[in-house]
């Protein structure tokens, strides 16, 4: 498989067309720059303007047959730990977001025929936390793999992914960067630049780079990996491919498909956002035109409140709003 890790290095230069030589000098020339600022995602200095702060990127919901060992697995393999969330439900926790988890009698669909491609761990060193994950057990659906020339030239040794086989058939992306923390989410759109526009709007992402996306095809080793965008909420990159990708890459699930399947029901079943107030939340989306699948309801003894809408390309995404903490008394006591 291919994926666009370029993000890290167009971050130093524009999004406009003159940054593709920008981005081919670097990567021709990796000690044109400090190595750490190739592979720091800099965010502050190169994303646009930022928006109101509409909401915070929440979790990722995963199906599976045995929730234990998937939360054993993602534990022992990345950097999470084991958390109960809400006080009830147990789960993984990814330093600000969740993993979180429903049972299922039989094995959720992994085939990557909805929005959802997978979600991804940093590495600094991704030859030593590829041998490490080697060495734990671990399966991959893709070896590491140099992809430093994803930029043009012949640059080597400088950014490299691989896919870990995770539970239930998740698919893991490790790849190099200047953390080992949860990193990303990769999604696949018939128009990336739309979608990420919608989600810019609805709950105030920020688009990385400078200038307009361009929005011409660009391709790596015959595949189409372009136009593209990359936003970022809180810690989490979202990265937006072309649904072109997807028919080159997967030909058999993709043989007479035109359309991406809902999430719902697949091993990444949602992602989630929080939010102050999911009336207003609500109100406000169906104001847009969004599609509200599931009502606001309160869940877990009134702990949270729950909806579910439908994003770009069938994506669902719940939003929740928790309980906040009773005031507490400032009376003096007696």
């Amino acid at each position: 498989m291919i994926t666009l890790r370029h993000f890290m290095i167009v971050e130093l230069c524009s999004n406009s067309e003159e940054s593709r030589c920008c981005e081919a000098d670097v990567l021709r020339n990796p000690r044109s720059i400090p190595v750490a600022a190739v592979l720091a995602f800099s965010i502050s200095a190169f994303s646009q303007d930022q928006p109101p702060q509409l909401a915070h990127f929440h979790h990722v919901h995963l199906n599976s047959t045995d929730p234990k060992a998937a939360i054993d697995f993602y534990t022992s393999h990345f950097d999470s730990e084991k958390a109960t969330f809400a006080g009830a439900i147990p789960a993984v926790r990814t330093q600000k977001s969740w993993l979180l988890f429903s049972k299922v009698d039989e094995p959720p669909k992994s085939d990557i025929t909805s929005a959802v491609w997978h979600i991804g761990w940093g590495a600094e060193n991704m030859k030593e936390a590829y041998q490490k994950q080697l060495d734990s057990g671990a399966k991959f659906e893709t070896p590491i793999t140099d992809i430093s020339d994803i930029g043009g030239g012949t640059a080597k040794d400088i950014f490299y992914y691989a896919y870990v086989a995770g539970p239930d058939g998740q698919l893991i992306e490790m790849n190099t960067a200047n953390h080992h923390r949860f990193g990303h989410i990769h999604l696949l759109s018939k128009d990336p630049i739309a979608a990420g526009d919608w989600y810019m709007k609805e709950f105030g992402l920020v688009r990385r780079g400078r200038g307009t996306p361009s929005p011409e095809p660009h391709f790596y080793k015959g595949f189409q990996i372009g136009p593209s965008m990359s936003l970022t909420m809180d810690n989490v990159n979202f990265i937006i491919f072309p649904s072109q990708y997807a028919p080159k890459q997967w030909p058999d699930v993709w043989k007479n498909r035109t359309e991406f399947e809902s999430t719902k029901g697949h091993v990444t079943d949602h992602i989630g956002f929080s939010v102050d107030n999911l009336e207003e939340t609500i109100a406000r989306l169906k104001k847009d035109g969004v599609k509200v699948t599931d009502e606001p309801k309160s869940i877990l003894g009134g702990k949270l409140k729950v909806a579910f809408i439908e994003g770009p390309d069938r994506i669902r995404i719940e939003l929740v709003e928790e309980a906040k903490p009773a005031a507490q008394s400032s009376s003096p006591i007696p």
